[in-house]
């Protein structure tokens, strides 16, 4: 397990705790009174650290490198009923946009999201969860035969923006995301999207128009990254702190101002920290939320998605 700055007390706590375990089993002293005394301290400083994350830090724990991403996310949800589909029909498959089939019981869904790598090699290969035009063409595609055959869309978003290059530029990167926002609100299927671990930009948004949008609780959704901010108004990374807290990217924040529709608890210390419980946290959320959403009927469906973006951002005075 890595651990982040801010979690370095929980580490010394988990140290100590193994140190004492180890002393017990190697010689006859009764630990088991110390040992329950440093379960109690580590319970009561993860509960105090986790309470009072900081807008950065929370950035942090969404790049967390032990976190679950896109595939761990569908691996467990749908088993072995996943089936990935590949490619754009037109330029080539980009490895950083996945999706496909997939069953959640006996109800089929179509997942999309962005998948980043494990270690130096994949990260390479999934171009660290950039996709490039062909990228979002592909989700296109895939969403339009779910339309075609009434099939439930989910989206899972973790991506630090969509690929800047000029070769992504060349073959219409722009023209790619914009038409994907505007088929995506009128696509006649519910659309559940789950914001996972960083939803940057364009990049997110290219994916994250929905009839609901959930976001986890250590996760963040901005039109910019805290870094590039600071470096956009200060030249230089040093002021991302204050540039995450300005942005107000948090899920709490994106609940208060009605851009998302609910935040999804995750488990003390992060995703990463128990993985099981939230794979099975977000499965019966995508469900209930779908439950909801198929009494509507296509007409409604689209009507209720245009008029929840539409009134984004509207001020009342």
């Amino acid at each position: 397990m890595e651990y982040l700055d801010f979690e370095l007390p929980i580490k010394e706590l988990e140290d100590q705790l193994d140190k004492c375990m180890v002393i017990g089993e190697e010689s006859d002293v009764d630990v088991s009174e110390t040992c329950k005394q440093i379960e109690k301290k580590l319970a009561e400083t993860r509960k105090e650290i986790y309470k009072n994350l900081t807008a950065w830090q929370r950035v942090q724990l969404s790049r967390h490198p032990n976190r679950p991403y896109t595939l761990d996310y569908i691996n467990a949800i749908c088993g072995d009923t996943f089936l990935e589909l590949h490619g754009d029909r037109s330029v080539k498959d980009d490895k950083a946009m996945i999706g496909g089939l997939g069953k959640i019981g006996d109800q089929s869904y179509m997942f999309v999201g962005q998948q980043k790598g494990y270690n130096t090699k994949t990260r390479q290969y999934r171009n660290f969860g950039m996709a490039n035009p062909e990228g979002y063409r592909k989700a296109l595609r895939l969403m339009k035969s779910a339309e075609k055959f009434n099939i439930p869309v989910v989206c899972l978003i973790d991506t630090p923006g969509a690929y800047p290059g000029i070769e992504a530029e060349e073959r219409g990167q722009g023209e790619a995301i914009a038409r994907n926002i505007l088929e995506m609100t009128r696509l006649k299927v519910p659309i559940i999207v789950v914001i996972i671990g960083e939803g940057a930009s364009g990049g997110a948004l290219g994916i994250g128009v929905g009839d609901k949008v959930l976001m986890l609780e250590n996760t963040w959704y901005s039109v910019i990254s805290p870094e590039s901010c600071s470096s956009i108004l200060w030249r230089s990374w040093e002021y991302k702190e204050i540039a995450a807290e300005a942005l107000k990217l948090t899920a709490t924040d994106m609940k208060r101002l009605k851009i998302i529709d609910e935040i999804v608890r995750e488990p003390a210390g992060g995703a990463h920290s128990n993985r099981e419980k939230t794979f099975e946290t977000v499965k019966n959320k995508i469900s209930s939320h779908y439950e909801e959403l198929k009494k509507l009927s296509p007409k409604e469906l689209v009507n209720t998605r245009m008029e929840k973006y539409a009134n984004m951002g509207v001020f009342n005075g």
